[in-house]
């Protein structure tokens, strides 16, 4: 049986920066995000979902399995024999929980650089108008 998920998984891409391997900690967090509450999902809707190459997908759900991070299996009443499940081993989740927190700090950094940057953008502005 197939669980249902919010539209907004798929509709609402989330672009990934640019990254200097295949498999950064970025791309592992979205896609361990991504797959945690909706493990049915196929490799072209990840792709979507995250606005990545399905080759790229491929390339990190492959090394997600041999990592042991994920697990893949087929679905069992699917009429796509190809279809996959994947599900999050219990150090996949411990993985995630670890990135989450990285990813957070990460986050904190960029959003506090943005908000000096806007804050002198700001200053200048008013100088400006000034003259």
């Amino acid at each position: 049986m197939l669980r249902t998920f919010p539209e907004t998984v798929l509709t609402q891409p989330v672009f990934l920066s640019a990254v200097t391997t295949m498999l950064s900690d970025e791309v592992r967090y979205k896609l361990l995000k991504l797959l945690e509450p909706n493990p049915e999902l196929s490799q072209r809707q990840v792709a979507r979902a995250l606005g990545i190459s399905l080759g790229k997908v491929n390339y990190c759900l492959k090394a997600l399995v041999e990592k042991g991070w994920i697990k893949a299996a087929n679905f069992k009443n699917s009429k796509n024999k190809s279809a996959y499940t994947y599900l999050l081993t219990p150090r996949g989740i411990e993985g995630k929980a670890r990135f989450t927190g990285k990813f957070l700090r990460i986050k904190m950094r960029e959003y506090e650089a943005l908000r000096t940057e806007i804050e002198q953008i700001r200053a200048d502005a008013r100088r400006q108008m000034r003259r």
